[in-house]
């Protein structure tokens, strides 16, 4: 059982980074899995970055080289660092969380935020 609320996202042109963070309502060293995902209008909800609770990552082709996710478990905060932005990164971008609880998988969203890179 956990929230997320995310944050940092905004305006910014080609080439420009921008960090993500997701905040969760609890410790997030039990999670097992937190990823982001971004959903771009007329287009299906997408897995961007993926983070364990050992810190193995896995990203989508399209970001690999340009966007690191990390976690702190000390501040409950998962990010997204965005860097060589392009176009096509424009997306609401969500955090997610996949918690296994009772031999059953639950995943649990943020509300997103708005990413929009254009010149």
């Amino acid at each position: 059982q956990v929230q997320l609320v995310e944050s940092g996202g905004g305006l910014v042109q080609p080439g420009e980074s921008l960090r993500l963070s997701c905040a969760a309502s609890r410790s997030i060293a039990s999670i097992n899995l937190m990823s982001w995902y971004r959903q771009a209008p007329g287009k299906e909800r997408e897995l961007v970055a993926s983070i364990t609770s050992g810190s193995i990552t896995t990203y989508a082709d399209s970001v690999k080289g340009r966007f690191d996710i990390s976690r702190d478990n000390a501040k409950n905060t998962v990010y997204l660092q965005m860097s060589s932005l392009k176009p096509e990164d424009t997306a609401v971008y969500y955090c997610n969380a996949r918690i296994n609880w009772a031999g059953s998988l639950y995943d649990y969203w943020g509300q997103g935020t708005q990413v929009t890179v254009s010149s």
